[in-house]
């Protein structure tokens, strides 16, 4: 796997990449970074690249608060940096949100999304009484550990689980709550109908973050959405079973992408996806 990083706006944004042929975007998801995408980066003939947003990982903080249009606007430029757009852009919870920010406000940059346990269009909201729990959890690795292995209950790796947990601990800290509040804000409106690129959303049955409703209301926002769950998971299938992760999202671009049989982007419903 390569490392890199670039400097945009003053910030230098690190970021990893994987593979030849066809480039697709990964963005992660709040206390995340690039990690979180690394045991899905083999996909056969693609080009798989995934960033560290600015206040997470090994990026620079973002100037002023967090927000999620603000982080859609840096992706669109390292895209643009890298000369990868237009490209399918994969997004993880809190990056769910960026995914769609950068297709409502950067029409071209992504092809199609793949919405993986997302915020919806209208947001996520955290009760400000839980911004105690944030800060604690900021604070002290044990309350952190407990809370992300809730979002990972089938993850059997323990190594790689502190891993991410070490991650976590690198988020800048008034992104801590900054985030919480940023999905609070969220809310794109009627903007998504306008969006006419493929759109998958998957939800694992287990996710206790964001609910099938939830991902129900995602899919239908978007002309071309389809909800898919994935079940035997929770939060996050990208680390807890990538393999199946890398499959359905190979599946998905071989529907969709030039050169798939006519119609295969507009399948609607619901799919169960078992191991």
């Amino acid at each position: 796997m390569k490392t890199g990083s670039v400097v945009l706006r003053g910030m230098r944004i690190s970021y990893v990449e994987e593979g030849e042929g066809r480039p697709v975007l990964y963005i992660h998801g709040n206390t995340g970074s690039s990690l979180w995408f690394s045991k899905a980066m083999a996909v056969p003939g693609r080009r798989c690249i995934a960033l560290d947003m600015p206040n997470f990982g090994r990026s620079d903080p973002l100037a002023g608060e967090a927000d999620i249009h603000a982080y859609a606007d840096v992706v669109a430029q390292f895209m643009d940096f890298l000369g990868i757009a237009p490209a399918p852009v994969a997004g993880h919870s809190l990056g769910g949100a960026v995914a769609q920010s950068l297709a409502v406000r950067h029409p071209g940059a992504a092809s199609a999304l793949v919405l993986v346990d997302s915020a919806s269009p209208k947001g996520l909201l955290t009760p400000r009484d839980r911004h105690p729990l944030i800060e604690m959890m900021r604070k002290d690795r044990a309350i952190l550990s407990k809370a992300l292995a809730a979002t990972v209950p089938s993850l059997k790796d323990q190594d790689f689980f502190e891993a991410l947990v070490a991650e976590a601990r690198l988020m800048a800290a008034p992104a801590w709550i900054g985030n919480a509040e940023a999905l609070c804000r969220f809310d794109l409106g009627e903007a998504p109908r306008e969006v006419r690129v493929p759109v998958l959303v998957l939800w694992g049955e287990g996710d206790f973050l964001v609910t099938r409703a939830m991902a129900e209301e995602t899919a239908a926002a978007y002309p071309n959405g389809r909800l898919e769950v994935v079940k035997g998971v929770g939060h996050s299938v990208i680390a807890e079973d990538p393999a199946r992760f890398v499959k359905i999202l190979a599946d998905f671009l071989g529907r969709t992408e030039p050169g798939a049989p006519e119609g295969a982007s507009k399948k609607k419903g619901v799919n169960e996806c078992r191991r």
